[in-house]
């Protein structure tokens, strides 16, 4: 199919395209990458009257290092940027470590992370690293600007805190803990199609060894990144230990996830995926934790 005829404007500043959005609200679309609103255009699932090109809009692809360690970047960024530059593998390793999952490089090329984040597809990978890394977004109209944390901004299927006339500008992603290790993991049928299920995991060890908090967060889990918060509670002040890894992961699998069924696997099935991805990815954190903290001056105590 073709998509419904709208009108093109391609802006030359933020400034002009906040106007633009403003002027036609929920009647228009933000273009980025377009790798999951074009072909959303070609079946007609979206139907905009305006489409705002914003790839002729400057400083919106920046990507630098703040002053307590984290990362300040740009809504524009290509996905594939996040894959290769050292700074996020620096500074948001699990970032780096999972955006070769993301689809296809050639999609990684054009894909932004702004973008990802707007369209806030649960079974995307950006959206449960969002929540994970306790990101923050910048979100921006021609009224004024506010910060929304990645745990408040996703809302349901598709669907996020953005107001019609708004777009997602900045993504801020503090610095990790000292101690702290991480890890992705997905299972699709093929590389580079949607996960059948999906885990990114944090945990920071104390000075004891103990752990001290853990996170982690589903994908194609729910109609949004689904946090594991009743389960990660359970391994604080606890030893890091596969006993324990497990049994977090069958709480998490069996009550705090909700997964659909299709005709690849069903609830039960991507349930039971969940829980051997949380167990392993937990155990390859602390294993990174560990090793963080025997790296740390003075290593472990």
């Amino acid at each position: 199919m073709k998509p419904a005829a709208f009108d093109y404007l391609a802006p030359q500043s933020l400034d002009e395209a906040l106007a633009a959005l403003g002027r036609n609200g929920s009647e228009a679309k933000v273009l980025a990458g377009g790798q999951s609103l074009i072909p959303l255009l070609s079946f007609r699932l979206a139907k905009p009257a305006v489409l705002i090109d914003l790839n002729r809009v400057p400083g919106l692809d920046f990507l630098s290092e703040r002053a307590d360690g984290g990362l300040s970047v740009g809504a524009l960024v290509r996905q594939r940027r996040l894959e290769k530059d050292p700074l996020v593998a620096r500074r948001a390793p699990l970032l780096a470590e999972a955006m070769p999952w993301v689809a296809h490089p050639q999609i990684r090329n054009r894909g932004t992370l702004g973008g990802s984040l707007a369209h806030a597809d649960p079974a995307a990978e950006l959206p449960a690293l969002a929540v994970v890394l306790g990101a923050r977004l910048r979100l921006r109209s021609a009224a004024g600007e506010r910060w929304v944390t990645a745990a408040d901004f996703f809302v349901g299927l598709l669907t996020t805190a953005l107001e019609p006339e708004e777009m997602v500008v900045e993504v801020e992603i503090p610095p990790l803990p000292a101690r702290t290790g991480w890890a992705f993991l997905e299972v699709a049928r093929r590389h580079g199609d949607y996960a059948q299920a999906g885990v990114a995991a944090l945990l920071t060890l104390d000075s004891e060894g103990r752990c001290r908090e853990a996170r982690w967060a589903y994908l194609s889990a729910g109609d949004a990144p689904v946090a594991a918060r009743e389960a990660a509670a359970m391994l604080g002040g606890e030893f890091p230990s596969e006993r324990l890894f497990d049994q977090a992961a069958g709480l998490a699998a069996e009550r705090e996830i909700d997964p659909a069924g299709d005709i690849h696997a069903s609830a039960e099935f991507k349930r039971h995926l969940a829980r051997v991805l949380t167990r392993r990815a937990l155990t390859t954190a602390a294993a990174r934790a560990r090793a963080a903290a025997e790296a740390s001056p003075g290593g472990p105590r």
